[in-house]
């Protein structure tokens, strides 16, 4: 019987690498790139799995010297970096970064998958987490997670997309936002209070439209408007702030035809009917998207986190949550997630490198002090972050924050070529008409095999 599982395990690891070569340009689009238990085990055996989890259910794993193989893809190399560095200058253990090309990571990972290879710690961006968490590919750790005296403020969205038949296998390793930032210099000549952002999408675009009359070559906002993973990353959580849904529970029907979301969409369509929005938004496909804000002539838009630092001094930047047509407030939680390898041979001493990186020291010291999101909600405000509330309120909304559950984000929604765009596209910049047909196209593409 054990055997007959391990050959199902094998051959399904198998089909994911195969079907991931067909990722191989994968796009750092969505989610701010520019930026149970089923049969995971330890690969020799589904008894592996219970042997494992029990030696390192207390807490932190152990430190004895053992040398940890981790992979990241190049979008998050800098941050992973550091959090490696720093652990490997105060454990035993010793963890051993490989960084992959972005277009090249997923297929690199579904091909190690298939061949029980992969290394001790795998980073993954979070929306493709469902993909092999699915087939077994990541430990279970479950035991682990909840051992951990912080367990609760975790933040919920990384470690909900990773949880498969009731068990967990991720926890957030870099995070990254949607939020709305605002040029406050913009908003006090247009009259608007510059410490009151929008408290609703409505309100939004009325900002938009107010910071638009000052003229000249000013704009109210912009958008990624030929970029399926721009609109899913800042407009969905305009969705989700009012208590609604993008899919289905279990990622396989599409309902980005509703009523409630055709509110969202009717209200970018209202700006780009009365030219609120800037030149070339119709046609950015997503590398200089998030490029047009720091110029200083864009009244707000919705854009990655990670883009903070990267605001110019001449103006100053605000920062507030998405917000929905009835107000609340929600983002689109990017970034990536790490777990344990299945096939990995020492699952306790990489469960004390992922644990260290979500303790106080590793995410005040190493991540808050980086101005990076920190992964846990009761450290929203610390000592680094408090000398900046912009960064309070990012960390804040991320307790707020989804991430989207399906096994095909890609094909559904970051693809180019996909259904999505020409959803959304032929919303806002058409007639509309299309909108259910659109909508079943998706829902076609979220359950084909």
């Amino acid at each position: 019987m054990r055997h007959a599982t391990r050959t199902r395990r094998r051959l399904r690891l198998v089909s994911i690498a195969a079907s991931f070569a067909a990722l191989a340009m994968v796009a750092s689009s969505c989610g701010g790139d520019d930026d149970g238990n089923g049969d995971a085990g330890d690969g020799n055996g589904d008894e592996g799995d219970t042997a494992a989890e029990g030696d390192a259910a207390d807490g932190m794993g152990v430190d004895d010297g053992s040398t940890i193989t981790m992979w990241t893809r190049a979008a998050t190399e800098a941050q992973s970096q550091r959090l490696v560095d720093a652990y490997n200058e105060s454990h035993e253990n010793q963890v051993e970064l490989t960084v992959v090309p972005t277009d090249d990571y997923l297929p690199r990972l579904g091909t190690a998958a298939g061949a029980g290879e992969l290394p001790d710690v795998v980073g993954l961006d979070v929306v493709f987490v469902p993909q092999f968490t699915t087939v077994g590919a990541f430990l279970d750790i479950t035991d682990r997670i909840e051992a951990l005296p912080f367990a609760d403020s975790i933040a919920p969205s990384h470690v909900d997309v990773g949880t498969f038949e009731d068990r967990k296998h991720v926890v957030p390793h870099t995070m990254d936002l949607s939020v709305y930032f605002y040029n406050k210099d913009l908003y006090e000549q247009a009259g608007l209070d510059p410490e009151q952002p929008p408290a609703t999408l409505e309100e939004f675009a009325e900002h938009a439209r107010a910071i638009d009359d000052l003229g000249d070559d000013v704009h109210g906002t912009f958008f990624g408007g030929n970029c399926p993973g721009c609109y899913v990353f800042t407009w969905w959580p305009s969705i989700w702030a009012d208590g609604h849904e993008v899919m289905n529970d279990d990622g396989t029907e599409a309902m980005l035809d509703s009523p409630e979301a055709q509110a969202v969409y009717d209200v970018w369509k209202g700006l780009v009917e009365d030219d609120v929005i800037a030149p070339g938004t119709q046609d950015e496909a997503g590398p200089t998207w998030t490029g047009v804000f720091p110029e200083g002539d864009i009244g707000i838009m919705p854009m990655p986190s990670t883009t903070l630092g990267l605001m110019p001094e001449d103006f100053e930047t605000g920062v507030a949550p998405i917000r929905g047509i009835d107000g609340g407030e929600s983002t689109f939680v990017g970034g990536d997630s790490v777990g344990i390898a299945a096939n990995s041979e020492v699952p306790d001493q990489a469960w004390n490198f992922i644990a260290w990186t979500l303790s106080d020291e590793a995410q005040i010291e190493v991540v808050a002090a980086n101005d990076d999101v920190v992964a846990r909600t009761d450290l929203a405000t610390n000592k680094y972050s408090e000398q900046d509330e912009r960064l309070v309120t990012i960390n804040e909304v991320a307790a707020q924050g989804r991430t989207p559950y399906t096994l095909k984000f890609w094909e559904a929604f970051n693809d180019p070529q996909g259904p999505w765009l020409p959803l959304v596209r032929g919303y806002v910049f058409g007639d509309g008409s299309t909108i259910e047909a659109d909508n079943e196209a998706i829902t076609a593409v979220l359950q084909s095999g």
